[in-house]
């Protein structure tokens, strides 16, 4: 029966039991095993917390340029598709100013002005007001200088050549004017 009897391990000790050197030994090598093992185990749970911050950081960023471009470049589109158009509004708004005995016809330029106007508001885009107000040249170009009529300071817009217009802040044509000297 000694052959079939297996061995059985030990119990730990425990502080009311006194342990050998060499099982001493052997426990505080075991002991600092595992505090070295969950050491590099944290190192590389933080390496890894560390690069999982900084892929959504940068995924945000990219979500955020991307966004940014994509706007850039609508806006980019509309402004180049209104400044072909501002010659045509332009042209009606002279002929909806000129007289006519044709009312049919003065009615159909002002209502397709109308309709112009309303598509720019769409599209945020605003004429730039300068009349009787100080010159700027980020918004206007000044053609002319006329001496100042009593009362109005110098530097000021004294007459609109062509209107200026912007998308959002940015100028997509300078209103083209007469400064008083």
């Amino acid at each position: 029966m000694k052959d079939k009897e297996k061995k059985v391990p030990k119990a730990p000790q425990t502080d009311e039991q006194t342990a050998t050197p060499e099982e001493t030994t052997k426990h505080a090598a075991e002991v600092e095993g595992f505090k070295a093992k969950i050491e590099a185990l944290e190192k590389d749970i933080a390496a890894a917390k560390d690069t999982l911050m900084r892929t959504a950081a940068e995924y945000d960023n990219h979500r955020k340029r991307s966004a940014k471009e994509h706007d850039a470049a609508f806006g980019n589109g509309v402004g180049f598709a209104v400044t072909q158009l501002l010659p045509i509004v332009d042209t009606l708004e002279i002929a909806a100013g000129t007289p006519s005995t044709d009312e049919g016809y003065k009615k159909g330029v002002e209502m397709t002005l109308t309709k112009c106007k309303e598509a720019f508001e769409k599209l945020e885009v605003k004429e730039i007001e300068a009349l009787n107000k100080p010159f700027d040249p980020e918004f206007e170009n000044a053609v002319l200088q006329q001496p100042a009529p009593e009362g109005v300071e110098s530097g000021t817009v004294l007459q609109v050549m062509q209107k200026g217009y912007m998308l959002k802040d940015k100028v997509l044509r300078h209103a083209v004017v007469t400064v008083a000297e």
